[in-house]
């Protein structure tokens, strides 16, 4: 009984009923989503909100249930798998709609931060799509040149946000401002909130756009390389079986 509930509440691999699962849990999951939306929470809301955290809460207890059989630890694996990454997910979707039942842990929470954790939901959807899981795969494979190229990215901001910081200090009243234009320089957005007056600081908003169109590059060019591999190798798969 336990390994047909793993079976299905897994990503399905042809399995009709694990396909529905799935597909189910992608819907409650984009539902749950909706009120965000909303700045204000109204009754409908607020009972999506509870459904979606009661098939969230199940849906956890079955995955705890079946540690054993996904992490192949004997009984440790029902203490180690609270703290996989996932499930950290999946608890931290479900804690926010207890408080807001809860008085002793409204009492307790910041309302801000919980209505954030709600968005945690999103990333739940990695489990149950292959697309989004392939991807995960990969930067967890990459890791190590997207380490790189991020430490490529944070150094440069922070240099870039010295410079300026110094070349124009009437235009940036903290560095924080610096490092904020640094990284809008970088990432080519270029908002015009904060920006440079002199000819020198102009030079150096240049240069740190072209040198930011190579930077954010380069992790797109890893994560598509790695991705289009993933994806061969699967289709030969698939033919070999």
């Amino acid at each position: 009984m336990r390994k047909r509930i793993y079976e299905i509440i897994e990503v399905s691999k042809g399995d009709r009923a694990s396909a529905v699962y799935d597909v189910s849990m992608m819907l409650v999951i984009f539902v749950s989503l909706l009120p965000l939306a909303f700045k204000e929470t109204t009754p409908a809301l607020s009972t999506i909100d509870k459904c979606a955290a009661l098939i969230f809460g199940v849906d956890y207890l079955l995955r705890l249930a079946t540690a054993d059989l996904k992490l192949d630890l004997g009984e440790a694996s029902f203490a180690v798998y609270p703290f996989t990454p996932m499930a950290i997910i999946d608890l931290l979707c479900i804690l926010p709609s207890l408080a807001s039942v809860s008085e002793g842990l409204q009492a307790l929470a910041v309302l801000r931060l919980l209505r954030m954790l709600r968005i945690l939901r999103a990333f739940k959807a990695v489990r149950y799509s292959r697309s989004l899981s392939i991807i995960v795969t990969v930067i967890r494979e990459q890791r190590e040149p997207l380490l790189a190229v991020g430490t490529l990215a944070v150094a440069y901001v922070l240099i870039s946000a010295l410079v300026i910081f110094n070349v124009e200090p009437d235009s940036f009243d903290r560095f924080f401002d610096a490092v904020y234009w640094a990284t809008v320089s970088l990432t080519t957005v270029g908002y015009g909130d904060i920006y440079p007056v002199s000819d020198a600081g102009r030079v150096i908003t240049m240069l740190s756009s072209f040198f930011g169109i190579a930077v954010v590059a380069l992790p797109a060019g890893i994560i598509t390389a790695g991705y289009m591999d993933k994806l061969q190798n699967k289709s030969k798969d698939d033919k070999e079986e």
